[in-house]
């Protein structure tokens, strides 16, 4: 029968591998310290939030990773140029978010509330295979979790682009 030393070793060094390497297969432009993102206004129903738009590849990759948080008057706008299933993962996130996805009418096709961060080394690796998604999506809007419940947002919220 193994020692518990000898179950746990490898265990160790499998977890260290699998950190390193998910986090060497991170693009060199995501780990960034800082990144400017173009702002924007929007509103959804009555709430008004600027907003950083992520209209590019490098930009949407990027997303929120990193950063320690986020008021409720803020969120971040994905623009793609289509409509489409768009996943969202975790990657890097500091807090949970509430995840709201428009079509190219800006309708909400989904609601996803307190998605959590990944924070394990486990998570980390499974975070770009196990994001939220859906489909029919032009637009992503990521807010604070709890902001949903707050502000009442439903499938029949109302979203206004003022200027991205």
């Amino acid at each position: 029968m193994p020692t518990r030393t000898q179950v746990l070793v490898p265990i160790l060094i499998a977890a260290i591998i699998i950190g390193v390497a998910g986090m060497l297969t991170i693009p060199t432009d995501v780990k960034l310290e800082s990144v400017e993102f173009p702002r924007g206004t929007i509103k959804l129903d009555d709430k008004i939030l600027e907003v950083q738009i992520a209209d590019t590849d490098p930009l949407r990759v990027r997303g929120l990773s990193w950063q320690n948080e986020l008021p409720y008057n803020e969120g971040m706008l994905f623009v793609f140029d289509g409509s489409g299933t768009r996943a969202m993962w975790m990657m890097g996130m500091q807090f949970n978010l509430d995840i709201i996805w428009f079509d190219e009418n800006v309708n909400i096709v989904a609601i996803e509330k307190d998605v959590p961060q990944c924070k394990t080394t486990v998570e980390v690796v499974a975070c770009r295979e196990n994001g939220v998604s859906s489909d029919d999506a032009k637009y992503v809007l990521e807010v604070t979790a709890g902001f949903v419940d707050k502000f009442n947002i439903t499938e029949n919220s109302k979203l206004e682009l003022i200027s991205i």
